[in-house]
């Protein structure tokens, strides 16, 4: 296992105080239901790059602070909506909405964007501090299947041929923290039949892109093996970069969340590697010239036999 001192030789940038605010309410009539967020950012710095946080299957917006902790004190503005799966919600399975909710989650994530103006005055000192056309959309699990449309993925439907397309020009980068792969016949049974959405044709996903998997994150979704979280990378145009992290499984580490008990193979160092490259990424991604994501690379590949290994392209 690597030693602490050694993660803390990949630089990253000075931390600040975060200052949150949450829950923060958006109308939506059309959902049935308003839309609540959670805004998190450095409690100084200008023109703050933003990041829409898409949590997995049941989380909310207080998940993942190790993260957004990370990211916000280290200069982006983040925020994260409760998405209508969420075990805050408590929202029946006969529910009407239920089958939509994924394309609901898009919708979230667009409402998000169109209310920026508004979001910014709700988080004291923060207005007039968010440069609006670096914006950057991270998922994880079933966030990723939000953020993959986002970023131009489409569904495959029953006619064989890709959906409606519901990407949003105004994001510029992404990250899809363990995706899920190709449907059809890579699917389980149990997949195949609940989730009929999960058919994704990442050809059209033409934003640059991050794909972070883990090499034991063996999924009861798929009939293959935990190469099926790197499908987005492989079969997408736009995906520049694939990190695997080793002896990782669904949650890399703990980054859902401190102490929660779904991790099933908790690991301070692999969150730390999660948290310092998706920083080091996105720095990159939306300022080009930063050397942060090329650093975060050598760092990655001097560590490998420890932490994971990079591809890119």
């Amino acid at each position: 296992m690597m030693k602490r001192e050694k993660l803390d030789e990949l630089k990253t940038a000075a931390t600040t105080s975060v200052v949150s605010v949450g829950p923060v309410v958006l109308a939506a009539v059309e959902r049935g239901e308003d839309l609540q967020v959670r805004i998190s950012a450095p409690a100084t710095g200008t023109a703050l790059p933003i990041i829409l946080f898409a949590h997995g299957y049941g989380s909310s917006l207080n998940g993942y602070a190790p993260l957004v902790s990370f990211w916000a004190s280290r200069g982006f503005v983040v925020i994260q909506p409760t998405f209508l799966d969420s075990r805050t919600l408590a929202l029946p399975p006969e529910d009407p909405r239920t089958p939509s909710i994924w394309k609901i989650r898009v919708d979230d994530i667009r409402l998000i964007l169109d209310q920026l103006d508004f979001l910014e005055t709700t988080l004291p000192g923060l207005k007039g501090r968010m440069d609006k056309s670096r914006i950057a959309a991270v998922g994880h699990s079933f966030g990723s299947q939000t953020t993959g449309m986002l970023l131009g993925a489409r569904v495959i439907g029953a006619d064989g041929k890709p959906g409606k397309d519901l990407s949003d020009s105004r994001i510029k980068a992404g990250i899809l923290l363990t995706p899920g792969g190709k449907g059809g016949d890579d699917l389980s049974p149990f997949a195949a039949e609940h989730f009929p959405f999960m058919n994704p044709s990442y050809a059209e996903m033409i934003t640059p892109s991050l794909v972070v998997a883990g090499d034991k994150d063996d999924s009861p979704l798929t009939l293959r093996g935990w190469d099926w979280f790197t499908d987005a990378y492989r079969l997408s145009p736009a995906a520049n970069a694939l990190v695997t992290l080793f002896g990782g499984e669904h949650l890399l580490g703990g980054i859902s969340g401190y102490l929660v008990t779904e991790t099933t193979d908790e690991n301070p160092e692999r969150v730390a590697a999660v948290q310092r490259l998706t920083w080091a990424y996105l720095r990159t991604a939306l300022y080009p010239g930063d050397p942060a994501w090329t650093e975060a690379c050598n760092w990655l590949l001097e560590s490998q036999n420890n932490i994971g290994t990079v591809e890119r392209r």
